[in-house]
């Protein structure tokens, strides 16, 4: 196994640099630097760091050595925390990429070492990557439960579960010539598998608000032509991401913009004025804006009451500040101008209201991806084949293949096929 390393904090300049490496030349290479022994394990040392080949200084830094296994990847790992200065980076990486053994990282190559050394599993990992990316609080706090493993625990349990009854329902097959025998064997499979796929279906309800928190919640704003729909767009992001004009039609395809609304993450959509028009590419974006309305999770309606829109609205008035209308939150709308800001506060407590209400309370969601269903489900409707299967060859084989999708989810079995798409996502240095 070669050894890698990479920049694992932000591009310079910063306050701090982080260089990481992972492999069996990592404390020769460290020892190599700084010449000297390597410092003990786990503790911070600080050390000066020079280029190998010339003695160069190149920086004074705060060195730490993780020998295998304890270590995020499981491999010899060290860290240096550099001055963040473009230059001291620079030298320092130029010296890494020039002793022999080591190579730059490719993105998530340190976090798929992790999961090939059995320090996490394909869960974790993704909860990882969720955890990168995360913007929100609940974001942050989804992420941060799946990675400390708490998904893997229970499809591990699941999957011990299942391999003690798989145990037994086999050795059944040597006794079962009885039709009694037969019998028997399936009541005990369908008393054993019956409060497993009771949690099966409590994980699987989950999935919904896992993906709303992962995702973001949607909301839609449509209206017709002109009814400020994308200056209310800029004003709840604090900053122009729509192009307004008094023309209408300005807008022909769908701007996504994220929000935060009180720790929970949500994704507003600005869409093409609502009207009847002959021009082609106007009539497409019209067609997308009802389309995405349709699967939003709220629609803030501007302008025309009329309008046939379904799901959840919230009526707003715009423009106030062209009419005698008093700002704020009326219950069966919220009155506002998204030019001058009056009444966006009454809006965003609203939403924020709004959002927070959609999110179960409790812990946060065990599933969060779509792949966690796809296998959960699997292995759900493999139970309750063996439930019905009287067969008890064929029972047997359905316990099996229950296991089996328990261990793709975490990538106990044939995890290969998933790995490259899961570590892709990761940024260089993770």
């Amino acid at each position: 196994m070669s050894t890698i390393f990479a920049l694992g904090s932000g591009t310079p300049p910063a306050g701090v640099a982080l260089i990481r490496l992972s492999g069996p030349a990592a404390g020769p290479t460290l020892k190599a630097l700084t010449n000297r022994p390597l410092p003990a394990p786990r503790h911070t040392s600080l050390r000066r760091l020079h280029d190998p080949r010339t003695g160069t200084l190149l920086d004074t830094a705060l060195t730490l050595w993780f020998p295998a296994p304890a270590s995020f990847t499981g491999e010899d790992c060290v860290e240096l925390h550099l001055h963040g200065s473009p230059a001291v980076v620079a030298g320092v990486l130029d010296a890494l990429s020039a002793m022999p053994g080591l190579h730059p990282a490719e993105a998530g190559e340190f976090t798929r070492r992790a999961f090939l050394n059995g320090r996490i599993d394909l869960t974790q990992a993704e909860a990882l990557s969720d955890l990168i990316v995360a913007e929100t609080a609940a974001q942050r706090d989804q992420a941060l439960t799946n990675a400390s493993g708490r998904l893997r625990a229970k499809a591990e349990s699941w999957r011990h579960h299942l391999l003690t009854l798989l145990a037994d329902a086999e050795a059944d097959l040597d006794f079962a010539e009885e039709e009694a025998d037969v019998a028997a064997g399936l009541a005990t499979v369908r008393h054993r598998v019956a409060p497993l796929l009771a949690e099966l279906d409590s994980a699987l309800a989950s999935a919904d608000s896992g993906a709303r928190v992962r995702d973001g919640l949607t909301i839609a704003v449509i209206g017709p032509p002109n009814a400020g729909k994308s200056s209310l767009v800029n004003a709840l992001a604090a900053r122009d991401v729509a192009i307004v004009t008094p023309h209408a039609g300005t807008t022909r395809d769908i701007i996504e913009v994220p929000l935060n609304l009180g720790g929970v993450p949500a994704i507003v959509l600005d869409t093409a004025g609502l009207r009847d028009s002959t021009d082609p590419v106007e009539a497409e974006g019209i067609a997308r804006a009802r389309a995405r309305a349709a699967s939003a999770d709220l629609i803030l309606l501007l302008g025309e009451e009329s309008i046939d829109v379904p799901g959840s609205v919230l009526k707003i008035r715009n423009k106030i500040d062209l009419s005698e209308e008093r700002p704020g939150d009326h219950g069966s709308h919220v009155a506002l101008s998204a030019t001058t800001g009056a009444g966006l506060d009454s809006l965003l407590d609203r939403l924020i209201a709004w959002a927070r209400a959609q999110m179960p309370p409790g812990e946060p969601a065990l599933v969060t991806h779509a792949r966690h269903v796809h296998w959960l489900s699997t292995a759900r409707e493999d139970l309750r084949a063996a439930q019905r299967q009287p067969d008890p060859v064929l029972r047997a084989e359905s316990l099996r293949l229950a296991v089996r999708a328990l261990g793709r989810l975490t990538g106990a079995v044939d995890a290969e096929a998933v790995l490259d798409q899961i570590f892709s996502r990761f940024c260089i240095g993770k």
